[in-house]
This record gives C-alpha cells, sequence and structure tokens, in this order.
C-alpha cells in the first residue's frame, strides 16, 4: 500500500528513488562532452595566443580569433563542469546554476539576433567597424591575417567598403610619404585569379590603390566585403536559419533535461524525509 504526504506518493521498500537514470546519465554525459570540447577549444587558443609577439598580439587584442576562443571555452568550460558535477551528484544548487546560465545564453543569442534584425543599420556599422578594425592590424597577427585573406577569397571581395580601405594600413596606405614596399597595394586575396594558375602571385595586388575602379576590376575584386556578406546572409537564410537551431535545440535539451532531474531530486528529498519521520511509526 502507497502512502501520500506533502503532495507525494510514497510506495513501500527504500529501494525506490524519484531519480530517473537515464534522464541523469543522459546530461552528465551531454555535459561531457561538451566539457571536453571546451577544453580543447581553450588548449588551441591558449597555443595559438602563445605563439604570438607580445606586442602585435596587444594591439590587436579585440579581433584576435585566439581570444575569442579562449572566452567561448572557458565560458562553456564553466557551464558544462556545473552540469557535471551537478548531474552525476545528484546537486540541486549546481543544476540550478547550469540551467540558469545556459538560459541567459539561450537569451542573449535570442536577443542578439533580434536586434541584429531589428537595427540591421547599426549591426552593418558595427559590422563595418570590426572590419576596418582588422584591416589596419592585418600585418600585426598572423591568424588574422590568413582569416582575412580567406573571407576576401571566399567572397570575392576586398576591404570593407571597397578596395582602397586598405589605405587604412599602415603597410598598404597610400599616402606619399609611406615608404613601404607595399604602399597604394592591397593583399593578394584581393586579387583575380585564374583557374589554371598553379603558382599563387603574392604580388599581384601592387599599386592598385592607385588605380580608378574600372582600370582596377580587370586585376582585383574592387566590391567591399560588407555588402557581399550581407548578399549572402540574404540568399542563405535557411542555413543560417538551421545553424542557429542546431545552436538552440542543445542548449533547450540541456535546460530541459536539468529542470527534470532537479525536479525528481526535490521530490527524492521529500521522500527521504518522509520515510525519517515515520520510521517509528508502526502502521508504516
Amino acid at each position: 500500500m502507497a502512502r501520500q504526504a506533502a503532495g507525494v506518493v510514497v510506495p513501500h521498500g527504500d529501494d525506490f528513488s524519484f531519480v530517473s537514470p537515464l534522464v541523469k546519465y543522459v546530461l552528465f554525459f551531454f555535459n561531457m562532452l561538451f566539457w571536453m570540447i571546451s577544453m580543447v577549444m581553450v588548449a588551441v587558443g591558449v597555443y595559438a595566443r602563445l605563439l604570438k609577439h607580445a606586442e602585435a598580439a596587444m594591439a590587436c587584442l579585440a579581433v584576435d580569433p585566439a581570444i575569442l576562443l579562449i572566452v567561448v571555452g572557458v565560458l562553456m568550460f564553466l557551464i558544462t563542469f556545473c552540469g557535471c558535477i551537478g548531474s552525476l551528484r545528484e546537486n540541486i544548487c549546481l543544476l540550478q546554476t547550469f540551467s540558469v546560465c545556459l538560459t541567459v545564453v539561450f537569451l542573449l543569442q535570442l536577443a542578439a539576433g533580434v536586434l541584429g534584425f531589428v537595427f540591421s543599420d547599426k549591426a552593418r556599422g558595427k559590422v563595418s567597424e570590426i572590419i576596418n578594425g582588422a584591416i589596419v592590424h592585418y600585418r600585426d597577427d598572423l591568424d588574422l591575417q590568413n582569416l582575412i585573406d580567406f573571407g576576401q577569397k571566399e567572397f570575392s571581395c576586398c576591404g570593407g567598403v571597397s578596395y582602397k580601405d586598405w589605405s587604412q594600413n599602415m603597410y598598404f596606405n597610400c599616402t606619399a610619404d609611406n615608404p613601404s614596399r607595399e604602399r597604394c597595394s592591397v593583399p593578394f586575396s584581393c586579387c583575380l585569379q585564374a583557374a589554371d594558375e598553379a603558382v599563387i602571385n603574392t604580388m599581384c595586388g601592387q599599386g592598385m590603390q592607385a588605380m580608378n575602379y574600372l582600370e582596377a576590376s580587370e586585376f582585383i575584386y574592387t566590391n567591399g566585403c560588407i555588402d557581399k556578406l550581407v548578399n549572402w546572409i540574404h540568399s542563405n537564410l535557411f542555413l543560417l536559419g538551421g545553424i542557429a537551431l542546431g545552436l538552440a535545440i542543445p542548449q533547450l535539451v540541456g535546460i530541459l533535461l536539468s529542470q527534470i532531474l532537479v525536479n525528481q531530486i526535490k521530490d527524492q528529498i521529500k521522500l527521504q524525509l518522509y520515510n525519517q519521520q515515520h520510521r517509528a511509526d508502526p502502521w508504516y
């Protein structure tokens, strides 16, 4: 016979538990997977950071991909650590911390997406500011340089608004008093490349800023990367929506499982308290 106390139906037997092993260990291994991924991200970010020259690293701190990798990795490590230990030890405090942090991250991502859509002009200005900052530090950071080159080749673009944006960089600056050998040039990733070109000419952008748009368009991409990026986003909304959904589902699953486990642990605590209070009850 079962008895009911404090809203909990209590069956006979001390072996009974409200905590589902399935929920507990699915949540544990779910967090363990992302915990390991976060450690790899931090290790790669730190390794990449240590390889950089100190002065160059400090100069482009805001746009350094290694810093972004470290920050995201550390946040993921702390959140998933709470989820791992909380689920394994059935600790309500850690599980609630994990659930709240994951909810905050999800809401911030959602807010960023909505604000980016509503205030698209300001978002465009922010992207332009980031790209211009990256252009300024192009030669200071090899990782950043490779990232910019990849983006320009992938989107067939050059600079932020146009190829003349490269004049913001001290090496490519087009002023008469610039002693650099790359004066008035653009990176090789801006150049038009033939399909049968076996060897890349890294000096193909020499003197391109001194030409007008029509002349330069015969040798390099003259359109800026901001417009290209906006056009790519507009034409790949379903792909971006799928990526956003792929990021959101694990977070929602983590929040759901943690709340289910928390409620089960609370019911188990009520059961234990009930059993302790009625140990001496002859009718129990």
